[in-house]
């Protein structure tokens, strides 16, 4: 037990900073990566509901693909082929060497994935939203951009915030990906922790109760943030 306390502690000879650290990058970079899914999602749904054939073809097949492919796949698409991508183009003009940052690539790759799925929540928010709501609003002379957002948007996230919830959970065990392109997050700090220790047990255990805590905080949080979007609806329900 002595052992392992001073293998957690934090200084130089126990594992907590680097731990700390890793659990600090994996909150960034969830952090980071949901307003992107958010707006991008957004705006996905609004394609995919459009009356433009072409467009609405174009955002099916875009949610198809990165819905389909499996996150590390992505991940590794998006590390190496848009580094490739990247270092051709720029030799057209220049022999400098580009790098794309481990943190930056997993911002876009967790970015694709999630609005690909948060497409598909705020698609089934938007036909959740009575079809009278704009027809109503327009009659009473408000602007289409008025009605967006006074009228259909609140209604849409009420709908939406169960599945962007979990959407919200499953991003936070993802980032865990980003281990496999050497970013220091939580789980490759931990990987490093046990290859120098030998510890196995101890560290991923450690890591796993740092998962649980981040998904349990998350879990208040939204729950709170649910019953106050949900507010108004609850007298109308009694």
């Amino acid at each position: 037990m002595a052992d392992a306390m001073t293998l957690l502690s934090f200084g130089p000879e126990g594992w907590g900073d680097e731990l700390a650290a890793g659990a600090w990058l994996t909150i960034r970079l969830a952090l980071a990566t949901v307003p992107v899914g958010l707006v991008c999602g957004f705006l996905l749904a609004l394609g995919r509901n459009s009356e433009n054939r072409y467009l609405r073809a174009s955002c099916d097949a875009f949610t198809t693909v990165f819905r389909g492919l499996p996150e590390l796949l992505t991940l590794f698409i998006v590390y190496y082929g848009g580094q490739l991508l990247l270092q051709r183009f720029v030799l057209l003009f220049s022999d400098i060497d580009i790098q794309i940052h481990q943190f930056l690539a997993g911002l876009i790759a967790l970015s694709l994935v999630f609005m690909s799925f948060a497409s598909e929540v705020f698609l089934g928010a938007l036909r959740a939203v009575p079809k009278g709501q704009p027809e109503a609003a327009m009659a009473l002379g408000l602007k289409h951009r008025q009605t967006m957002v006074l009228v259909i948007f609140p209604q849409l996230m009420r709908h939406a915030l169960p599945g962007l919830s979990n959407l919200w959970l499953s991003l936070v065990k993802d980032t865990s990906l980003v281990s496999v392109i050497a970013l220091t997050d939580l789980l490759r700090q931990t990987s490093i922790a046990v290859g120098v220790t030998k510890q196995p047990f101890l560290f991923y255990s450690v890591a796993c109760l740092i998962y649980l805590a981040l998904s349990m905080v998350s879990s208040i949080g939204l729950t709170g943030i649910e019953r106050w979007a949900d507010r108004g609806m609850r007298g109308n329900r009694r």
